[in-house]
């Protein structure tokens, strides 16, 4: 009987699976999003929020439950000052799984596991950046101007050149003369 038995083994053995377990919620809470396999995302899910869950607890003791398991105490740091306030009036749900197909070597089924409030946020177009199309009319507003400059530089040429034929070189007088 599978009494209180929960989880998957994921091919592991327990030590192995643990150590995986807590490299990569050391990384989603770092990066806030990781892309595994759809089996171990849903099995690091509760495992995330656990974590989460202490951090907003914001004791000396959930502190180090949290060290024990979170590999970098930078990433633990970042867990009680910049997540835990973000999730302060959340009751739980802190992470998505977002499927994303099959990956081509042995099929297995890929997702991302991303903190809630990550998502990927296209940049705004700001003056200094161009889009597309802004840039191809500035590439051919540039062609026009360089050939209205190489116009006008030969125009220059032209009529420096034409200036030189017309002037009589100076000769030098000789003293005695």
């Amino acid at each position: 009987m599978r009494h209180r038995v929960a989880g998957k083994k994921l091919g592991r053995k327990t030590p192995h699976r643990i150590s995986m377990f807590r490299n990569m919620v050391t990384s989603l809470l770092d990066k806030e999003r990781i892309r595994t396999t759809l089996d171990r995302a849903k099995a690091l899910r509760p495992i995330a929020e656990r974590i989460i869950t202490l951090g907003k607890r914001e004791t000396l003791h959930a502190r180090r439950q949290a060290l024990a398991f979170v590999k970098d105490p930078a990433v633990v740091g970042k867990l009680f000052e910049s997540l835990a306030p973000r999730f302060a009036q959340r009751p739980g749900g802190y992470t998505r799984i977002i499927r994303l197909g099959f990956r081509d070597g042995d099929g297995a089924q890929m997702a991302y596991l991303e903190l809630i409030g990550s998502e990927f946020k296209a940049e705004k177009k700001e003056e200094g950046k161009k889009g597309k199309k802004e840039k191809e009319e500035g590439k051919k507003e540039e062609v026009k101007e360089s050939k209205q400059s190489k116009k006008a530089k030969g125009d220059k040429q032209a009529a420096a050149a034409s200036n030189r034929k017309l002037r009589v070189p100076k000769v030098a007088k000789k003293p005695g003369a």
